[in-house]
């Protein structure tokens, strides 16, 4: 029988319900542990099979397994052998017990005791148990460890059939995953192997309620054991090339941990990647067995394997359990204790009745208590870390913080230092990708920005990002965010002094308009924007959003509402506008910068935390601006910038249950998919800037000049690459000809004075004669591309009709010195924005957004702030 792999892993995914329901059910009986074993009964159970009885193992520490809690709870029978043998041979009461349950199944998700053969075959359908390997490859109870010490390439599990072997039972069902290059244990567990294999389990059930489970004979060819992974085993050889050194840590991290010797003592190495390009400067290290002497650097301890190559260890820890980020190995015993104050010994007092609470199996907590040798596991971590944050709002503390203060006297100093802000004062520390251009270098950060800190993502991908302007490339880091959930809090920022929040992003601003020249240069080369343009409008309009929005922030306020009174009590109605939480961004590449503005500004204003994901493809003005935002004192945590995919990043943002908002500007079909993510996660509120086909309508008696001017603007301006571009001109008959013949001189004159450099360019074009009908007459171009339809003279009502046969709403403008018309046409155009007589012509207090499946939800303006607030009402009787 297998023992299978039985670790504590720190939990970041939420299993839904299961959807679907079937006619065919049977009694199980569950034997197994860990929060594993508990999905599976729980989901098992809602999908209407009956579990018939429980089978798990004694209360450690006077704490029951997590599956034991929740059969109890649900009034299911529980057993809770320590074991099922005594010698080899079975236990007859056990076994008698297990059988007078009645199971036709028993299923056994994360089963670590060896159970006998007549338990195994004792019910009708036998026995399944999930294995977290693609077997027959690693059979044996540390697969998932010698996947990555191995580096496979492809990871997965097998439900099977039990037998007398070890994990050699016919298949039943196997599921695979790419193994990235710096994933862990847990890493692997948390994206794939946990809730992709609940519902195999699950899925495997109901095969075999339907009789259509197969069979299948496992092959012996590529068949593999390795023995159990336990500290006294997983000492690193570093006599090895870097990538095997990688592996083996990665293959123990964070269960049962790799370790070394250094001065004497043995460390745990976490948190290993691959280095690629140079090795940054740093203090060199002995350690004992290495091919070369290691080095602490800034970014961690560099590791230096057989063949010249090198690795990146984040976080060490010794052996009284104390970790420290390896940076910090010469200057780890430097810091002196704190004096606490009265109140701050108050504060103490409450956290040690919470760590009392986690360790109710402690007699009392000591000064020198630890943490994890009292029997902590990593769900107490969350819970330490979420209690401390209710009983003492305003504290960033994160579950690293736990790992790396382990005994309670060093938790509460580590703690006053947070509530003190001693955690603020640290130098950011920022890589750069540096360009000379425009007579200046630009520095220009590609690391993800998360919690004030620049920082790789911990599955180490990278993505080129490509200038459209030459082609040439700069490195950026994507993230994948199940490895990061402890970033999102709203931390003191929501409940800080509006007018000292406002005066931050006011500093935010003056620091903006301080680098906009990099700025701009930054995004000309990002986006392909002219330098000019850039400067003015995608660097300039972002400076005056912050200004706007921060000048709002302690004018946010509610209103008294009179209501009945209840005599001969009085009532008090009032309203208030509170921050929602937490909110997420998603924004375009063709205004980089000012898209960031545009709805970041509102999002702080209010007093909410930001996670923003910029296109993939234009993420450098992003990170250059979170760097300023460190500069201008915006605290820790406020600020979070994730480059990444859409399908990824953005997609995870969607899905993330502890985002309260997520405002989005893009395609209609992308939006439609955010909305429906939205919806089904945390019905969290969204905001949508979509498509456009914008009308532009221009009438015989306009001014010519300017309607030729300001037409091709309206077509023209960004290179095209515009969300409310007219991307459909309606002429009158009578001026068609002229109004063609004038904009193609001034193409002409246009193209020809400019000399397209390499890149990525398209000419402006010109279609005319386009019909209601053709493609290009529907769907947006997002590009410098006029399309220009005729209507007959005097025909407004008809050219209205026409403008208004679509599904955008974004935008539309109209040309005509007749101001009732004016005024007729503006009223009856179906969309968010009308302009008249001119075009483009936005301004940060004006509310941007549109109709129909342009979106809902409005940009700049009082009407963004109310985007990002909740309105509370509150009624006092007196």
């Amino acid at each position: 029988m297998s023992n299978i792999l039985s670790v504590k892993l720190k939990l970041v995914y939420c299993l839904l319900p299961l959807q679907h329901h079937y006619q065919n059910k049977l009694k199980l009986a569950i034997i197994g542990q860990s929060l594993f074993g508990q999905e599976v009964y729980s989901n098992l159970r809602k999908q209407g099979h009956k579990v018939v009885g429980v089978f798990t193992v004694p209360d450690k520490d006077g704490k029951a397994d997590p599956l034991a809690v929740a059969a109890e709870k649900e009034g299911t029978p529980v057993f809770k052998f320590p074991r099922w043998r005594v010698k080899g041979n079975p236990i007859p009461e056990v076994v008698d017990a297990y059988k007078a349950v009645g199971a036709e199944l028993n299923v056994m998700p994360f089963c670590s005791q060896f159970i006998p053969m007549n338990v195994i075959d004792h019910p009708k359908h036998g026995s399944i148990i999930y294995h977290p390997s693609i077997l027959p490859l690693h059979r044996g109870a540390s697969a998932i460890n010698w996947t990555l010490i191995h580096g496979d390439k492809k990871a997965g599990f097998t439900v099977f059939w039990a037998d007398d072997g070890l994990d050699t039972g016919p298949i039943l069902l196997q599921r695979e995953c790419d193994v990235e290059p710096n994933d862990t244990v847990d890493t692997l567990y948390n994206r794939f192997l946990f809730p992709e294999g609940i519902k195999a389990m699950v899925e495997s059930v109901q095969l075999i309620a339907d009789g259509k489970a197969p069979r299948i004979p496992q092959p012996e060819e590529g068949a593999s054991y390795e023995g159990i992974q336990k500290k006294s085993n997983a000492k690193v050889n570093l006599a090895q090339p870097a990538e095997a050194i990688h592996n083996w840590i990665r293959g123990h991290d964070k269960v049962p941990g790799a370790w070394t010797v250094i001065d004497g003592q043995s460390v745990t190495l976490y948190g290993s990647s691959m280095l690629g390009g140079s090795v940054p400067e740093g203090q060199p290290l002995d350690i004992e067995g290495a091919s070369q002497a290691a080095r602490v650097t800034k970014n961690g301890l560099i590791l230096y394997g057989t063949d010249g190559k090198a690795l990146l260890v984040k976080n060490l820890q010794f052996e009284d359990g104390k970790m420290i980020p390896a940076s910090k190995y010469f200057s780890s015993g430097e810091s002196a204790s704190v004096e606490l104050t009265d109140d701050e010994k108050t504060m103490a007092e409450e956290i040690r009745n919470i760590w009392k609470g986690i360790l109710s199996n402690v007699p009392a907590i000591e000064d020198t208590t630890d943490f994890f040798k009292s029997g902590a596991a990593s769900m107490d971590v969350v819970r330490l870390v979420e209690e401390v944050k209710q009983k003492c709002a305003g504290v960033q503390l994160q579950n690293e913080d736990v790992y790396m203060a382990t005994t309670f006297q060093d938790f509460i100093q580590m703690f006053v230092r947070k509530l003190r802000g001693e955690d603020q004062e640290e130098e950011l520390v920022v890589d750069y990708a540096t360009k000379d251009i425009n007579n200046m270098t630009v520095k220009m950060p590609y690391q993800c920005f998360i919690n004030g800190k620049f920082e790789d993502s911990e599955n180490g991908k990278t993505y080129d990002s490509i200038s459209p302007s030459d082609g040439s490339v700069s490195r950026m880091t994507t993230l994948t965010l199940c490895s990061c959930t402890e970033i999102f809090h709203n931390g003191p920022w929501g409940k800080m002094n509006p007018r000292d929040r406002g005066s931050l992003l006011y500093r935010l601003a003056d620091l903006m308009e301080e680098h906009q020249e990099e700025l701009a240069t930054i995004e000309s080369i990002d986006s392909g924007a002219v330098y000019t343009l850039a400067l003015k409008t995608h660097v300039g309009m972002s400076i005056q959003t912050f200004r706007y929005f921060a000048g709002w922030c302690d004018k946010i306020q509610g209103k008294t509402i009179p209501i009945n009174q209840a005599r001969p009590n009085r009532n008090l109605t009032f309203t208030k506008k509170e921050p929602l939480g937490v909110c997420a961004i998603v924004i375009p590449w063709n205004y980089p910068l000012m898209m960031l503005a545009w709805k970041s500004a509102a999002c702080l204003a209010a007093g909410n935390t930001l996670v923003l994901k910029p296109a993939q493809v234009t993420p450098l003005t992003a990170l250059k601006f979170a760097e300023l935002s460190v500069k201008a004192g915006i605290p820790k945590g406020v600020i979070n910038i994730l480059p990444g995919s859409g399908g990824m990043v953005g997609q995870r943002l969607s899905e993330h249950p502890d985002i309260r908002k997520l405002g989005f500007t893009g395609s209609t079909p992308i939006g439609k998919q955010i909305m429906k993510s939205c919806a089904v996660s945390n019905l969290k509120k969204v905001s949508l800037e979509l498509g456009g086909k914008s009308p532009l309508l221009i009438f015989s008696d306009c001014d010519m000049d300017k309607a030729v001017r300001m037409g091709m603007s309206s077509v023209y301006f960004n290179k095209g690459e515009n969300c409310i571009a007219a991307g459909r001109l309606f002429v009158e008959e009578s001026i068609h000809d002229e109004f063609i013949h004038r904009v193609v001189g001034l193409d002409r004159s246009v193209i020809m004075g400019v000399r397209l450099p390499s890149g990525f360019f398209m000419e402006p074009t010109v279609f005319t004669d386009v019909e209601d009908h053709m493609f290009i007459a529907k769907e947006e171009s997002f590009g410098p591309v006029m399309v220009v339809s005729k209507f007959k003279d005097g025909d407004v009502d008809g050219v209205l009709q026409r403008a208004n046969d679509t599904e955008y709403g974004l935008a539309s403008g109209v040309f005509t010195r007749d101001i009732n018309k004016a005024m007729y046409v503006s009223e009856r155009l179906e969309a968010g924005t009308v302009f008249v007589n001119t075009y483009n012509k936005t301004d940060v207090a004006s509310p941007f957004g549109g109709f129909k499946q342009s979106g809902f939800g409005k940009d700049l303006g009082e009407d963004a702030l109310m985007e990002y607030l909740k309105t509370k009402a509150v009624t006092v009787e007196y």
